[in-house]
């Protein structure tokens, strides 16, 4: 059995699923992990056309049997009618938290007055977190900066496993017992 913490990346796009776009998502959000997580982990990378049911199933995978404790999406959040991560998250989910998307559109919109397109959105699959994030590296960091202090939080509440960041880049919060 592996001490790694598992992190599934899931770049949800046409164009970098067949070639014509380099992936530029993926590697940006594995960066980040690399910069703020301190805990040994390893991440389970997939690339997918914008395709709902495909989406879904990927997310089922990755949270149910490849068994991430935490999954980010990047891409098909905006309002193109190919934008369906969203939908794809929903139709997986147990539960949704809707406080992930609120403040990384509110983190976005003081970079651009158009993160209020953006359809991000978290949620819980059993012991596995769900967050969707937009497609662009800038706006993924924009993002997660915003949300990842909650998340080592959120990953011990719903059983996912114990992650630890480096306070100096991402100080996470845990109340006091």
């Amino acid at each position: 059995m592996s001490d790694l913490f598992k992190i599934g990346v899931l770049v949800c796009s046409d164009r970098a699923s067949r070639g014509i776009y380099k992936n530029q998502g993926g590697p940006a959000v594995e960066a980040y992990l690399t910069d703020v997580i301190s805990t040994p982990w390893q991440a389970h990378c997939v690339v997918v056309s914008d395709d709902q049911a495909r989406i879904s199933e990927c997310l089922r995978q990755l949270a149910d049997i490849d068994r991430c404790g935490l999954v980010l999406t990047t891409g098909g959040t905006g309002p193109a009618p190919r934008d369906v991560t969203p939908e794809a998250t929903m139709a997986v989910c147990d539960r949704l938290l809707p406080g992930f998307g609120e403040i990384m559109r509110m983190a976005s919109l003081r970079e651009v007055p158009t993160a209020i397109l953006s359809r991000q959105l978290a949620g819980t699959r059993g012991a596995c977190l769900i967050i969707n994030l937009p497609g662009r590296p800038s706006s993924i960091k924009t993002c997660l900066d915003a949300v990842f202090p909650a998340v080592p939080y959120c990953l011990d509440l719903i059983g996912a496993g114990r992650i630890e960041t480096d306070p100096a880049r991402c100080p996470s919060f845990r109340p006091a017992v």
